[in-house]
């Protein structure tokens, strides 16, 4: 059973007693305002209060972010208000307490085109206006997933579903490696069990084997760099995860034998050139496997991944992969977004979190977890900064509205019902003649907002577009199709 005290001792920023005072203050909160709630597993409902603040802690959040963890249920919940808690804890807390309910409203309904998974993923992080809200909802999800047993067969496949299609995907593109593994393998095991458990077995039965081979080559490699006057901050052994590694062997007729990266050694140094010496070391000591070496420090992954890989011959020729990479390398691969919290603890705050001006962000193509990690180079001056650096903006031209099925439209700002109209179909533009947003009635000029459930009426006569609606609308596709209908009335 989880305590406020597991919380507080696995922090990695050091607490001071300010902050270790608000935590425990938000604990009690959360605990008073949960009293006698059970969740479906019998457990009080304060464990997944506890279990989301712990996820936050382990990855480097701070104390109103761990926090806002404990208490993100409670409005939901409980009979205490989002207003009761921001008199009590502010308005940070409380805004970043709002954006997980909020976000705790977006579903998965059952598709899985893919548009619409692209859509749905980027309606998400748009929706939070806060990094820290996505951070607070994938922890949220994680300790979910965790205890996922007790809930019925359907749901259980739903929320794995769900969170293989939506919340791992978010996970890997701010770069959490930790949190997207552990996601990925919980949905696998809910949703296809029977691989999930040979995959387990094959890959114990291969760890198994490989262990003596792997602990050789540590014990080597550590006199080696010793040799060589480099410091070795951590040297281990490391597994690929089950979701990743049954991707690969599907690749491969399922053949383990076939997959090189199953096991391999990380090699963690100091410095950036020490990589490269290390590397060296290595090459001298075990033949490299041609075409295996990978230098993700030169070229990162798009997400901000670095590190170099390199694929040996390792004892009676079985195939190992080495990773070398810095402290800093390593935490960011882990825990991606969330480092940079704790590495810039004794610094006053992040300058900048947006994209630089010369980007265009609304565009399709570019790589917006790329640029996402791009903000850490220059350092600002005050708090109020800081917090105003943690906004995404990035979405800023593009907002995700709903069907009243529940798909996913996407549009650029100030756009109106019509225009969603046209989105969804050019026979549903045709026709309308008045608009809902969340059950209101709107007018048609009326500028849809992100997450709004948009319902066109549309007449069953058939409906010619008014001239008037060229006005306001927003979208080229809404644009083309009245001008066609004017053309064809001989109206321009």
């Amino acid at each position: 059973m989880l305590t406020i005290e597991d919380v507080l001792k696995n922090t990695k920023l050091k607490l001071d007693a300010k902050r270790e005072a608000l935590i425990r203050s938000a604990y009690q909160t959360a605990l008073t305002a949960h009293a006698g709630q059970k969740r479906k597993s019998g457990e009080d409902y304060i464990q997944h209060c506890l279990g989301t603040a712990l996820n936050l802690a382990k990855i480097g959040m701070r104390s109103k972010t761990i926090s806002a963890g404990l208490l993100h249920d409670v409005p939901e919940d409980t009979q205490m208000t989002l207003s009761e808690i921001e008199e009590k804890f502010g308005s940070e807390i409380a805004k970043l307490v709002d954006g997980v309910t909020k976000l705790g409203k977006i579903k998965l309904r059952g598709t899985k085109e893919e548009n619409y998974l692209e859509n749905l993923r980027k309606m998400f992080l748009a929706m939070a206006e806060d990094i820290r809200v996505v951070l607070i909802k994938l922890a949220d999800r994680l300790y979910n997933m965790e205890t996922l047993e007790s809930l019925p067969e359907e749901k259980r496949a739903r929320i794995a579903r769900e969170t293989l299609d939506v919340f791992a995907p978010i996970a890997n593109r701010l770069g959490i490696g930790d949190i997207k593994a552990k996601l990925e393998n919980l949905a696998f095991k809910h949703l296809d069990r029977k691989n999930y458990d040979y995959v387990l077995e094959i890959s114990q039965q291969q760890q198994q084997q490989r262990k003596k081979h792997i602990e050789i080559i540590i014990n080597t490699l550590r006199k080696e760099l010793s040799s060589e006057r480099i410091r070795v901050i951590n040297i281990f052994g490391r597994t690929k995860h089950l979701y990743s590694l049954f991707q690969k062997m599907k690749k491969h007729d399922m053949d383990i034998n076939k997959i090189y990266d199953l096991s391999g050694i990380r090699i963690i140094v100091p410095e950036v050139v020490n990589c490269y010496e290390t590397l060296g070391i290595v090459h001298k000591k075990y033949r490299p496997l041609v075409g295996r070496i990978k230098d993700y420090i030169s070229l990162p992954k798009p997400n901000g991944y670095q590190s170099i890989h390199t694929t040996i011959f390792g004892p009676e020729g079985k195939f190992l992969e080495i990773q070398i990479r810095t402290q800093k390398m390593d935490d960011e691969a882990e825990f991606g977004i969330a480092s940079h919290w704790f590495y810039t603890e004794n610094k006053k705050s992040f300058k900048n979190l947006f994209f630089p001006k010369k980007i265009e962000p609304h565009k399709e193509d570019i790589l917006w977890v790329k640029q996402l990690r791009e903000w850490q180079n220059e350092l600002g001056k005050n708090d109020e900064e800081f917090i105003e650096s943690l906004k995404i903006d990035f979405f800023k031209n593009h907002i995700f509205a709903f069907t009243p099925l529940g798909d996913v439209i996407d549009l650029p700002e100030e756009a109106t019902p019509i225009d969603f109209a046209y989105k969804v179909h050019s026979e549903i533009g045709d026709r309308a003649t008045s608009a809902k947003a969340n059950n209101q009635m709107v007018p048609l000029d009326y500028k849809v907002k992100n997450g709004d459930v948009i319902e066109i009426i549309t007449s069953k006569d058939y409906k010619n577009p008014s001239r008037d609606w060229l006005r306001f609308v927003k979208t080229s596709i809404a644009k083309s199709h009245i001008k066609k209908f004017m053309k064809k009335d001989g109206m321009i």
